[in-house]
Protein backbone atom coordinates (compact mmCIF):
# COMPACT_ATOMS: atom_id res chain seq x y z
CA UNK A 1 0.00 0.00 0.00
CA UNK A 2 1.30 3.45 -0.90
CA UNK A 3 2.10 5.60 2.11
CA UNK A 4 1.97 9.38 2.54
CA UNK A 5 2.84 12.07 5.07
CA UNK A 6 0.14 14.39 6.43
CA UNK A 7 1.40 17.86 7.33
CA UNK A 8 -0.71 20.02 9.65
CA UNK A 9 0.14 23.67 8.99
CA UNK A 10 -1.59 25.77 11.64
CA UNK A 11 -1.06 29.40 10.67
CA UNK A 12 -2.06 32.79 11.97
CA UNK A 13 -5.09 33.25 9.74
CA UNK A 14 -5.91 29.71 8.60
CA UNK A 15 -5.48 26.03 9.37
CA UNK A 16 -4.24 23.87 6.52
CA UNK A 17 -3.51 20.23 5.90
CA UNK A 18 -1.35 18.99 3.05
CA UNK A 19 -0.60 15.41 2.04
CA UNK A 20 2.79 14.70 0.42
CA UNK A 21 3.97 11.63 -1.43
CA UNK A 22 7.49 10.16 -1.31
CA UNK A 23 8.72 12.48 -4.09
CA UNK A 24 7.61 15.55 -2.13
CA UNK A 25 4.67 16.27 -4.42
CA UNK A 26 1.38 17.56 -3.04
CA UNK A 27 -1.37 14.95 -3.26
CA UNK A 28 -4.14 16.93 -1.55
CA UNK A 29 -4.64 20.21 0.29
CA UNK A 30 -7.41 21.61 2.47
CA UNK A 31 -7.60 25.01 4.15
CA UNK A 32 -9.97 26.94 6.42
CA UNK A 33 -9.66 30.51 7.62
CA UNK A 34 -10.69 31.31 11.17
CA UNK A 35 -11.65 34.46 13.06
CA UNK A 36 -9.25 37.13 14.24
CA UNK A 37 -10.27 39.08 17.34
CA UNK A 38 -9.06 42.59 18.21
CA UNK A 39 -10.67 43.40 21.58
CA UNK A 40 -8.52 46.50 22.14
CA UNK A 41 -5.93 48.49 20.24
CA UNK A 42 -2.80 46.36 19.94
CA UNK A 43 -4.55 43.21 21.18
CA UNK A 44 -4.89 40.14 18.91
CA UNK A 45 -6.64 36.95 19.98
CA UNK A 46 -7.78 33.59 18.58
CA UNK A 47 -10.34 31.10 19.84
CA UNK A 48 -8.36 27.94 20.78
CA UNK A 49 -11.41 25.77 20.08
CA UNK A 50 -11.58 27.21 16.58
CA UNK A 51 -7.87 26.57 16.00
CA UNK A 52 -8.41 22.93 16.94
CA UNK A 53 -11.72 22.40 15.12
CA UNK A 54 -10.48 23.93 11.85
CA UNK A 55 -7.25 21.94 11.99
CA UNK A 56 -9.03 18.64 12.61
CA UNK A 57 -11.57 19.47 9.89
CA UNK A 58 -8.96 20.15 7.20
CA UNK A 59 -6.98 17.06 8.17
CA UNK A 60 -9.98 14.79 7.55
CA UNK A 61 -10.89 16.79 4.43
CA UNK A 62 -7.40 16.41 2.92
CA UNK A 63 -7.39 12.65 3.48
CA UNK A 64 -10.85 12.43 1.85
CA UNK A 65 -9.83 14.69 -1.06
CA UNK A 66 -6.89 12.40 -1.75
CA UNK A 67 -9.18 9.38 -1.81
CA UNK A 68 -7.13 7.78 0.94
CA UNK A 69 -7.83 5.90 4.12
CA UNK A 70 -6.25 7.19 7.31
CA UNK A 71 -4.22 3.97 7.40
CA UNK A 72 -2.33 5.25 4.32
CA UNK A 73 -0.80 8.04 6.41
CA UNK A 74 2.66 6.96 7.59
CA UNK A 75 3.08 9.91 9.97
CA UNK A 76 1.88 13.40 10.85
CA UNK A 77 4.13 16.44 10.94
CA UNK A 78 3.03 19.62 12.72
CA UNK A 79 4.11 23.18 12.01
CA UNK A 80 2.55 26.16 13.65
CA UNK A 81 2.32 29.89 14.24
CA UNK A 82 4.89 30.50 16.95
CA UNK A 83 4.78 32.38 20.28
CA UNK A 84 0.96 32.36 20.32
CA UNK A 85 0.07 31.41 23.88
CA UNK A 86 -2.65 29.06 25.13
CA UNK A 87 -3.28 27.97 28.72
CA UNK A 88 -5.82 25.24 29.41
CA UNK A 89 -7.21 23.19 32.26
CA UNK A 90 -5.61 19.72 32.33
CA UNK A 91 -8.80 18.09 33.62
CA UNK A 92 -11.35 19.60 31.23
CA UNK A 93 -9.05 20.35 28.28
CA UNK A 94 -10.69 23.79 28.02
CA UNK A 95 -8.63 26.96 27.50
CA UNK A 96 -8.98 29.41 30.39
CA UNK A 97 -8.51 32.45 28.12
CA UNK A 98 -8.40 33.12 24.36
CA UNK A 99 -5.09 32.42 22.63
CA UNK A 100 -2.91 35.53 22.80
CA UNK A 101 -1.42 35.82 19.31
CA UNK A 102 2.24 36.53 18.59
CA UNK A 103 1.27 39.92 17.11
CA UNK A 104 -0.36 41.03 20.38
CA UNK A 105 1.28 44.05 22.07
CA UNK A 106 -0.59 44.22 25.39
CA UNK A 107 2.51 43.31 27.39
CA UNK A 108 4.78 45.95 25.82
CA UNK A 109 4.80 48.12 28.96
CA UNK A 110 5.64 45.10 31.14
CA UNK A 111 8.52 44.26 28.79
CA UNK A 112 9.72 47.87 29.10
CA UNK A 113 9.83 47.43 32.88
CA UNK A 114 12.04 44.37 32.49
CA UNK A 115 14.36 46.31 30.20
CA UNK A 116 14.55 49.16 32.70
CA UNK A 117 15.57 46.66 35.38
CA UNK A 118 18.57 45.77 33.20
CA UNK A 119 17.42 42.22 32.51
CA UNK A 120 17.88 42.38 28.74
CA UNK A 121 21.39 40.93 28.70
CA UNK A 122 20.53 38.04 31.04
CA UNK A 123 17.56 37.03 28.90
CA UNK A 124 19.48 37.44 25.66
CA UNK A 125 22.46 35.40 26.84
CA UNK A 126 20.23 32.51 27.88
CA UNK A 127 17.57 32.55 25.16
CA UNK A 128 19.10 34.42 22.20
CA UNK A 129 16.03 36.66 22.23
CA UNK A 130 15.44 40.34 22.87
CA UNK A 131 12.89 41.32 25.50
CA UNK A 132 9.69 41.89 23.55
CA UNK A 133 5.95 41.33 23.85
CA UNK A 134 6.27 39.15 20.73
CA UNK A 135 7.52 36.13 22.70
CA UNK A 136 5.42 33.87 24.92
CA UNK A 137 6.74 34.54 28.44
CA UNK A 138 5.08 37.91 28.99
CA UNK A 139 1.82 36.57 27.53
CA UNK A 140 1.84 33.65 30.01
CA UNK A 141 2.56 36.10 32.82
CA UNK A 142 -0.37 38.28 31.73
CA UNK A 143 -2.89 35.41 31.64
CA UNK A 144 -1.83 34.12 35.05
CA UNK A 145 -2.22 37.60 36.56
CA UNK A 146 -5.50 38.57 34.86
CA UNK A 147 -7.61 35.39 34.90
CA UNK A 148 -9.16 34.86 38.33
CA UNK A 149 -7.62 31.90 40.15
CA UNK A 150 -5.25 31.04 37.29
CA UNK A 151 -2.01 31.54 39.18
CA UNK A 152 -3.05 29.30 42.08
CA UNK A 153 -4.27 26.61 39.69
CA UNK A 154 -0.98 26.80 37.80
CA UNK A 155 1.00 26.40 41.04
CA UNK A 156 -1.12 23.36 41.87
CA UNK A 157 -0.36 21.74 38.51
CA UNK A 158 -3.94 22.06 37.24
CA UNK A 159 -3.09 24.11 34.16
CA UNK A 160 -1.01 23.49 31.03
CA UNK A 161 0.69 26.05 28.80
CA UNK A 162 1.46 25.42 25.19
CA UNK A 163 2.30 27.10 21.96
CA UNK A 164 -0.08 25.98 19.21
CA UNK A 165 1.84 22.77 18.46
CA UNK A 166 1.43 21.60 22.05
CA UNK A 167 -2.29 22.48 21.98
CA UNK A 168 -2.78 20.42 18.81
CA UNK A 169 -0.84 17.45 20.18
CA UNK A 170 -2.81 17.52 23.43
CA UNK A 171 -6.05 17.37 21.44
CA UNK A 172 -4.82 14.89 18.82
CA UNK A 173 -3.75 12.46 21.53
CA UNK A 174 -6.90 12.91 23.60
CA UNK A 175 -4.98 14.66 26.38
CA UNK A 176 -2.30 11.96 26.67
CA UNK A 177 0.68 14.08 25.60
CA UNK A 178 1.78 17.53 26.78
CA UNK A 179 4.92 18.27 24.81
CA UNK A 180 6.60 20.64 22.39
CA UNK A 181 9.85 20.68 20.42
CA UNK A 182 13.03 22.70 20.82
CA UNK A 183 12.12 25.21 18.08
CA UNK A 184 8.88 26.27 19.73
CA UNK A 185 10.42 26.18 23.21
CA UNK A 186 13.17 28.50 22.00
CA UNK A 187 10.54 31.16 21.19
CA UNK A 188 9.07 31.41 24.69
CA UNK A 189 11.84 33.49 26.36
CA UNK A 190 11.93 30.76 29.05
CA UNK A 191 14.13 28.15 27.35
CA UNK A 192 17.91 28.11 27.62
CA UNK A 193 19.22 27.42 24.10
CA UNK A 194 22.62 26.36 25.47
CA UNK A 195 21.55 23.86 28.14
CA UNK A 196 18.39 22.86 26.21
CA UNK A 197 16.26 23.13 29.34
CA UNK A 198 13.57 25.36 30.80
CA UNK A 199 15.52 27.94 32.81
CA UNK A 200 14.68 28.27 36.51
CA UNK A 201 16.01 31.84 36.74
CA UNK A 202 13.76 32.94 33.87
CA UNK A 203 10.75 31.12 35.31
CA UNK A 204 11.28 32.97 38.57
CA UNK A 205 11.76 36.26 36.76
CA UNK A 206 8.40 35.92 34.97
CA UNK A 207 6.77 34.26 38.01
CA UNK A 208 5.72 31.18 36.02
CA UNK A 209 5.35 27.79 37.75
CA UNK A 210 7.39 25.03 36.09
CA UNK A 211 4.43 22.61 36.31
CA UNK A 212 2.70 24.66 33.60
CA UNK A 213 5.30 23.79 30.97
CA UNK A 214 5.36 21.00 28.37
CA UNK A 215 8.09 18.41 27.96
CA UNK A 216 10.61 19.46 25.29
CA UNK A 217 11.62 16.99 22.59
CA UNK A 218 13.62 17.02 19.33
CA UNK A 219 12.08 18.14 16.03
CA UNK A 220 11.99 14.68 14.47
CA UNK A 221 10.97 11.65 16.53
CA UNK A 222 7.82 9.65 17.29
CA UNK A 223 6.10 11.57 20.10
CA UNK A 224 2.95 9.47 20.30
CA UNK A 225 -0.08 8.51 18.25
CA UNK A 226 -3.40 10.13 17.48
CA UNK A 227 -6.34 8.94 19.55
CA UNK A 228 -8.26 6.36 17.51
CA UNK A 229 -11.37 8.54 17.60
CA UNK A 230 -9.63 11.41 15.78
CA UNK A 231 -8.76 10.05 12.34
CA UNK A 232 -10.25 6.54 12.48
CA UNK A 233 -6.87 4.98 13.22
CA UNK A 234 -3.81 5.63 15.37
CA UNK A 235 -1.23 7.57 13.33
CA UNK A 236 2.28 8.44 14.61
CA UNK A 237 2.94 12.12 15.28
CA UNK A 238 6.59 12.35 14.35
CA UNK A 239 7.67 15.88 13.41
CA UNK A 240 7.26 19.30 15.04
CA UNK A 241 8.75 22.66 14.14
CA UNK A 242 7.62 26.25 14.42
CA UNK A 243 6.58 27.54 11.01
CA UNK A 244 9.76 29.46 10.19
CA UNK A 245 12.07 26.65 11.27
CA UNK A 246 10.01 24.22 9.20
CA UNK A 247 10.30 26.55 6.20
CA UNK A 248 14.10 26.76 6.60
CA UNK A 249 14.20 22.95 6.63
CA UNK A 250 11.70 22.71 3.78
CA UNK A 251 13.90 25.03 1.69
CA UNK A 252 16.70 22.57 2.51
CA UNK A 253 18.85 25.37 3.90
CA UNK A 254 20.79 22.71 5.78
CA UNK A 255 24.23 24.25 5.30
CA UNK A 256 25.74 27.15 7.21
CA UNK A 257 25.13 30.52 5.53
CA UNK A 258 21.97 29.55 3.61
CA UNK A 259 19.06 32.00 3.93
CA UNK A 260 15.32 31.88 3.33
CA UNK A 261 12.51 34.42 3.71
CA UNK A 262 8.89 33.42 4.23
CA UNK A 263 6.22 35.87 3.11
CA UNK A 264 3.13 35.09 5.14
CA UNK A 265 1.04 37.19 7.50
CA UNK A 266 4.40 38.46 8.66
CA UNK A 267 7.78 37.94 7.00
CA UNK A 268 10.50 35.87 8.58
CA UNK A 269 14.07 35.55 7.43
CA UNK A 270 16.35 32.86 8.83
CA UNK A 271 20.00 32.07 8.23
CA UNK A 272 21.46 28.70 9.16
CA UNK A 273 24.48 29.43 11.38
CA UNK A 274 25.49 25.84 12.16
CA UNK A 275 25.89 24.04 15.47
CA UNK A 276 26.92 26.99 17.66
CA UNK A 277 24.64 29.88 18.67
CA UNK A 278 25.93 33.34 17.71
CA UNK A 279 24.46 36.38 19.43
CA UNK A 280 23.59 39.15 17.00
CA UNK A 281 25.19 42.59 17.21
CA UNK A 282 22.44 44.01 14.99
CA UNK A 283 19.17 43.39 16.83
CA UNK A 284 18.42 40.01 15.31
CA UNK A 285 17.52 37.03 17.47
CA UNK A 286 19.30 33.72 17.79
CA UNK A 287 17.04 30.70 17.73
CA UNK A 288 17.20 26.93 17.47
CA UNK A 289 16.72 25.95 13.83
CA UNK A 290 15.95 22.29 14.61
CA UNK A 291 17.24 19.27 16.49
CA UNK A 292 17.77 16.01 14.60
CA UNK A 293 18.84 13.16 16.85
CA UNK A 294 21.43 14.65 19.20
CA UNK A 295 22.51 17.40 16.81
CA UNK A 296 21.18 20.93 17.30
CA UNK A 297 21.37 23.52 14.52
CA UNK A 298 20.95 27.23 15.18
CA UNK A 299 19.78 30.20 13.12
CA UNK A 300 19.78 33.98 13.08
CA UNK A 301 16.31 35.38 12.54
CA UNK A 302 14.70 38.66 11.70
CA UNK A 303 10.94 38.98 12.13
CA UNK A 304 8.62 41.38 10.30
CA UNK A 305 5.27 41.57 12.06
CA UNK A 306 3.19 42.74 9.10
CA UNK A 307 3.99 41.29 5.67
CA UNK A 308 1.21 39.75 3.61
CA UNK A 309 -1.28 41.06 6.18
CA UNK A 310 -0.88 44.48 4.55
CA UNK A 311 -2.64 43.06 1.49
CA UNK A 312 -5.50 41.85 3.69
CA UNK A 313 -5.75 45.39 5.05
CA UNK A 314 -5.93 46.83 1.53
CA UNK A 315 -8.78 44.38 0.90
CA UNK A 316 -10.69 44.48 4.19
CA UNK A 317 -9.68 47.83 5.69
CA UNK A 318 -9.50 50.14 2.69
CA UNK A 319 -11.58 48.11 0.23
CA UNK A 320 -9.37 49.05 -2.73
CA UNK A 321 -9.12 45.42 -3.90
CA UNK A 322 -11.74 42.67 -3.88
CA UNK A 323 -9.39 39.68 -3.62
CA UNK A 324 -5.83 39.52 -2.31
CA UNK A 325 -4.56 38.38 -5.71
CA UNK A 326 -5.85 41.64 -7.25
CA UNK A 327 -3.09 43.67 -5.58
CA UNK A 328 -0.53 42.70 -8.23
CA UNK A 329 -2.68 43.92 -11.14
CA UNK A 330 -3.50 47.16 -9.33
CA UNK A 331 0.13 47.81 -8.34
CA UNK A 332 1.38 47.06 -11.89
CA UNK A 333 -0.98 49.68 -13.33
CA UNK A 334 1.55 52.33 -12.27
CA UNK A 335 5.29 52.28 -13.01
CA UNK A 336 6.31 53.44 -9.52
CA UNK A 337 4.79 54.73 -6.28
CA UNK A 338 5.22 58.41 -7.26
CA UNK A 339 7.05 58.98 -3.97
CA UNK A 340 4.54 57.22 -1.71
CA UNK A 341 5.97 55.02 1.09
CA UNK A 342 3.87 52.78 3.31
CA UNK A 343 5.36 51.54 6.57
CA UNK A 344 3.05 48.73 7.78
CA UNK A 345 3.83 49.06 11.49
CA UNK A 346 0.30 48.07 12.51
CA UNK A 347 1.68 45.91 15.34
CA UNK A 348 4.84 47.91 15.97
CA UNK A 349 8.13 47.23 14.20
CA UNK A 350 10.08 43.98 14.56
CA UNK A 351 13.71 43.42 13.62
CA UNK A 352 16.00 45.25 13.44
CA UNK A 353 14.06 48.18 15.00
CA UNK A 354 12.11 46.45 17.82
CA UNK A 355 9.80 49.38 18.43
CA UNK A 356 6.44 48.13 19.80
CA UNK A 357 5.00 51.65 19.76
CA UNK A 358 5.63 52.49 16.10
CA UNK A 359 2.44 52.85 14.06
CA UNK A 360 1.51 52.30 10.45
CA UNK A 361 2.35 55.33 8.32
CA UNK A 362 1.85 56.48 4.74
CA UNK A 363 4.07 59.36 3.62
CA UNK A 364 4.60 61.18 0.34
CA UNK A 365 0.93 61.52 -0.59
CA UNK A 366 -0.08 64.18 -3.11
CA UNK A 367 -3.36 65.04 -4.79
CA UNK A 368 -2.24 62.79 -7.63
CA UNK A 369 -1.79 59.73 -5.41
CA UNK A 370 -4.12 56.86 -6.26
CA UNK A 371 -5.12 53.47 -4.91
CA UNK A 372 -2.59 51.96 -7.32
CA UNK A 373 0.27 53.99 -5.81
CA UNK A 374 -0.74 52.86 -2.31
CA UNK A 375 -0.96 49.23 -3.45
CA UNK A 376 2.52 49.39 -5.00
CA UNK A 377 3.88 51.14 -1.89
CA UNK A 378 2.42 48.32 0.22
CA UNK A 379 4.34 45.71 -1.78
CA UNK A 380 7.49 47.80 -1.61
CA UNK A 381 6.98 48.12 2.16
CA UNK A 382 7.23 44.33 2.46
CA UNK A 383 10.40 44.31 0.33
CA UNK A 384 12.06 47.22 2.17
CA UNK A 385 11.52 45.58 5.55
CA UNK A 386 13.14 42.42 4.22
CA UNK A 387 16.22 44.35 3.05
CA UNK A 388 16.65 45.93 6.49
CA UNK A 389 16.88 42.46 8.02
CA UNK A 390 19.16 41.03 5.35
CA UNK A 391 21.65 43.88 5.78
CA UNK A 392 21.71 43.23 9.55
CA UNK A 393 22.22 39.52 8.87
CA UNK A 394 25.10 40.21 6.49
CA UNK A 395 26.76 42.37 9.13
CA UNK A 396 26.44 39.64 11.78
CA UNK A 397 27.66 36.88 9.47
CA UNK A 398 30.38 38.99 7.85
CA UNK A 399 29.35 37.87 4.37
CA UNK A 400 27.36 39.28 1.48
CA UNK A 401 24.32 37.24 0.51
CA UNK A 402 23.90 36.74 -3.24
CA UNK A 403 20.75 34.59 -3.21
CA UNK A 404 17.54 34.67 -1.20
CA UNK A 405 15.28 31.61 -1.23
CA UNK A 406 11.65 32.64 -0.80
CA UNK A 407 8.40 30.95 0.07
CA UNK A 408 4.95 31.62 1.49
CA UNK A 409 1.65 32.62 -0.04
CA UNK A 410 2.74 36.08 -1.19
CA UNK A 411 5.48 34.62 -3.42
CA UNK A 412 2.78 33.93 -6.02
CA UNK A 413 3.05 37.68 -6.63
CA UNK A 414 5.73 38.09 -9.31
CA UNK A 415 5.77 41.86 -8.96
CA UNK A 416 6.60 41.59 -5.25
CA UNK A 417 9.51 39.25 -5.97
CA UNK A 418 10.84 41.48 -8.75
CA UNK A 419 10.62 44.50 -6.46
CA UNK A 420 12.43 42.45 -3.81
CA UNK A 421 15.24 41.59 -6.21
CA UNK A 422 15.56 45.23 -7.34
CA UNK A 423 15.63 46.70 -3.85
CA UNK A 424 17.89 43.94 -2.55
CA UNK A 425 20.11 43.94 -5.66
CA UNK A 426 20.45 40.17 -5.36
CA UNK A 427 18.85 37.06 -6.86
CA UNK A 428 15.48 36.02 -5.47
CA UNK A 429 14.75 32.32 -6.01
CA UNK A 430 11.28 30.79 -5.81
CA UNK A 431 11.22 26.98 -5.54
CA UNK A 432 8.89 24.68 -7.42
CA UNK A 433 7.11 23.81 -4.19
CA UNK A 434 6.35 27.01 -2.28
CA UNK A 435 4.59 25.12 0.53
CA UNK A 436 7.95 24.90 2.25
CA UNK A 437 6.57 25.28 5.77
CA UNK A 438 4.30 22.27 5.34
CA UNK A 439 6.87 20.16 3.52
CA UNK A 440 9.49 20.98 6.16
CA UNK A 441 7.22 19.48 8.81
CA UNK A 442 6.54 16.54 6.49
CA UNK A 443 10.27 15.94 6.01
CA UNK A 444 10.86 15.98 9.78
CA UNK A 445 8.05 13.48 10.34
CA UNK A 446 9.05 11.29 7.41
CA UNK A 447 12.67 11.10 8.55
CA UNK A 448 11.53 9.93 12.00
CA UNK A 449 9.55 6.97 10.65
CA UNK A 450 11.91 6.00 7.82
CA UNK A 451 9.65 7.32 5.05
CA UNK A 452 12.79 9.15 3.91
CA UNK A 453 16.15 7.71 4.92
CA UNK A 454 18.25 10.86 5.33
CA UNK A 455 18.51 14.57 4.55
CA UNK A 456 20.60 13.63 1.51
CA UNK A 457 17.66 11.49 0.37
CA UNK A 458 15.45 14.59 0.05
CA UNK A 459 17.97 17.17 -1.22
CA UNK A 460 17.11 16.49 -4.87
CA UNK A 461 13.45 17.34 -4.25
CA UNK A 462 14.21 21.08 -4.03
CA UNK A 463 13.87 22.56 -7.52
CA UNK A 464 13.72 26.12 -8.84
CA UNK A 465 10.47 27.48 -10.26
CA UNK A 466 11.74 30.96 -11.16
CA UNK A 467 14.72 33.21 -10.45
CA UNK A 468 14.22 36.99 -10.27
CA UNK A 469 17.32 38.98 -11.21
CA UNK A 470 17.71 42.61 -10.08
CA UNK A 471 17.40 45.55 -12.46
CA UNK A 472 20.90 47.03 -12.30
CA UNK A 473 19.56 50.49 -13.24
CA UNK A 474 17.33 50.66 -10.14
CA UNK A 475 18.66 53.19 -7.61
CA UNK A 476 18.27 51.00 -4.55
CA UNK A 477 20.40 53.19 -2.28
CA UNK A 478 18.21 56.28 -2.76
CA UNK A 479 15.01 54.32 -2.40
CA UNK A 480 16.23 52.69 0.83
CA UNK A 481 17.31 56.07 2.19
CA UNK A 482 13.81 57.49 1.64
CA UNK A 483 12.31 54.35 3.15
CA UNK A 484 14.36 54.87 6.31
CA UNK A 485 13.02 58.44 6.58
CA UNK A 486 9.50 57.00 6.42
CA UNK A 487 10.38 54.45 9.11
CA UNK A 488 11.58 57.23 11.42
CA UNK A 489 8.21 58.94 10.94
CA UNK A 490 6.44 55.70 11.93
CA UNK A 491 8.60 55.50 15.06
CA UNK A 492 7.95 59.07 16.16
CA UNK A 493 4.19 59.06 15.51
CA UNK A 494 3.18 57.58 18.88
Amino acid sequence: MNQYILSLDQGTTSSRAIIFDRSGKIVALAQKEFNQYYPQSGWVEHNPKEIWSTQLSVATEAVANAGLKASSIAAIGITNQRETTIIWDRRTGQAIYPAIVWQDRRTAAYCDELKEKGLGDTIRQKTGLLIDAYFSASKIHWILKHVAGAYEKAKNGQLAFGTVDAWLIWNLTGGEKHLTDVTNASRTMLYNIHTLEWDDELLELFDIPRSLLPEVRSSSEIYGETAASMLATRIPIAGIAGDQHAALFGQLCTKTGMVKNTYGTGCFMLMNIGDKPILSANNLVTTIAWKLGDKVSYALEGSIFIGGAIVQWLRDGLGIIRNSADVETLAKSVSDTDGVYLVPAFAGLGAPHWDPYARGTIVGLTRGSTAAHIARAALEGIAFQTVDILRAMEADAGVGIKELRVDGGATANNLLLQLQADILQALVVRPQITETTAIGAAYLAGLAVGFWQSVDDIQSQWQINQTFAPDASYDAASAISRWHRAVETAKTFK
